[in-house]
This record gives structure tokens, sequence and C-alpha cells, in this order.
């Protein structure tokens, strides 16, 4: 008999492989940014270890978090552990200074870890929902209970991880007190606006960054909008769930072979086999 094949994390049914290579997604990934940086503590353990304003840094520091979620979700048992152990490694050495106190903290404290891990899932579902990726109630409490097994990669006990929507919505109504938008959280909001872009890239991507910046900015909850000093309306809501949807249908005229990563192809062919052979 063939041995069982590792497919990581997921695996063929999951909602994550679902939704995960879909080009709007995108958009969740910069959301998540904006979202994560209204915790003081996750802002300024990232500001002060990494050169933000530096083009090329920054630039490199994307292609590495880009890298790590896409090995995290469709990567072998393997390669998962072997970028996790990677990121574990660098996050326990380093630290950051509250700028209200100037305590030092971990950066790898477990309360920001969490809500690193939780702007992800939360930005990926919403953004998969709103632009009409097709996703039931269901699909979206089994895709936040899936992240758990995400959490754990970079050191959370999965068991103290929100497992669904209700317990996600519960966990960030319990953290607005905490947040505001610090002024390095404010200056990451502009440079999103007008990013420092390499130059071999600058021509193709600076025309594209301020409108999508905007569609990123107004996919926020409102309450993370009005912390950032910017209109918290229904309307924006409204206009940037047609945009998102208008977004999504526009990718979806692209041929598969183009549209999705090399990862994302082969999920879904896995998953394709997988249904036929339970026909």
């Amino acid at each position: 008999m063939a041995a069982a094949q590792d497919h990581g994390l997921f695996g063929p049914g999951s909602v994550t492989w679902r939704i995960m290579g879909e080009p709007v997604l995108m958009v969740g990934g910069f959301r998540a940014l904006l979202l994560q940086a209204l915790h003081p503590h996750s802002m300024w353990g990232t500001a002060q270890n990494s050169a933000l304003m530096d083009a090329d840094a920054a630039w490199s520091r994307l292609g590495r978090t880009i890298e790590f979620v896409g090995v995290r979700t469709w990567g072998s048992t393997q390669e998962v552990e072997r970028v996790g152990r990677r990121v574990r490694k660098l996050h326990s050495k380093l630290s950051g200074v509250d700028r209200r106190t100037g305590e030092v903290f971990p950066v790898d404290d477990p309360e920001n870890l969490l809500w690193v891990h939780l702007g992800e899932v939360d930005s990926y579902l919403d953004v998969a929902r709103r632009a009409g990726v097709g996703l039931s109630r269901a699909d979206c409490d089994r895709f936040v209970d899936e992240q758990r097994r995400a959490a754990a990669v970079v050191g959370l006990d999965p068991a103290e991880v929100p497992g669904s929507v209700e317990e996600m919505s519960d966990y960030y109504r319990a953290m607005r007190p905490h947040l505001y938008a610090c002024d390095e959280a404010k200056q990451g909001l502009r440079r999103l606006l007008n990013p420092p872009v390499p130059l071999p890239y600058a021509a193709a991507l600076k025309p594209i960054a301020p409108p999508l910046a905007a569609l990123v900015v107004a996919t926020l909850p409102r309450w993370a909008r009005r912390m950032y000093g910017l209109p918290g309306l229904p309307t924006s809501d409204l206009a940037a769930t047609a945009a998102l949807r208008a977004l999504h249908r526009s990718t979806r005229l692209v041929p598969a072979s183009l549209r999705y990563p090399p990862e994302a192809r082969r999920a879904r062919d896995l998953t394709a086999e997988t249904l036929d052979h339970a026909a």
C-alpha cells in the first residue's frame, strides 16, 4: 500500500486550501499589516527591529513573509517545521521598547503573537467573504479553527487561540481598549500610499499603489479606520465590498494556470482528485 501523502497542516478539503490562493487575498495581506500595527507592541517590535524605510530591506522582508505564509499553507510537514523553527528562533532573539513606559518586551510575547496571528486570520477571511469567494458560516468557522494549526507554527498553544468567528469577535472586542495608532503605525499607513519601491519595479508598481492602498484601508473595520484618523462610514464598507467583488470577478477571467501560484495549483489539483475518488 502506498504511503499517505504529506499535505502539511491542511490538505484537500480544507477551507484554507480553497481560499488562500485567490489573488484578491493580496488585499487581505496588506489589511493584516495595518490591523496588526494598531497594537503598539506589535508595531514597535517591528519598527525597532527592521529597516522599514529602506526600500530593498522592506521588500526583502515582505518577500520572506509571503514565502513563510506559502510554506505554512501548502508545504509538507517537514517544510512547515523548518520555517517554524526559523521564525521562532528569530523572534526569540528580538525585543522592543514601549515608548510610553520604557519597558522592554519580548517580540515573541504570546499576546503579541496572538494579535499578529488573528490579524492575518481576520483579514484573509473578511476579504475572501466580502469578495464573494463563496463561504458558508460553517466554512468561516472551519477556517478560523484550521488556522489554530498555523498559530502553533509561531509558538502559540492552539488551545489558547480562538477557534470560531464568534470567539475571534469576542477577542477583538476585548482588545480594542488596548489599541491605538502610534506614530509608527501612521507612518506605515502613509508608506502604503507611497511605498518605497526598488527601482526595477517602480514604474510598474508606483501607479497602482494609491488605489490599492485606498481599497486596503477601506476594508479595515470602522473602529480601526477611526483609530487612524480616517472616516469610519458605512458607505465606505459598501464601496469596499463592491470593489472586492469586482476585483475577484476580474481575476476569475484569468486562466487558472496564470491566476494561481504553483503551490495553489497543485493544491487545487489534489483537491479535485480527492473529490473524484470520493464520488
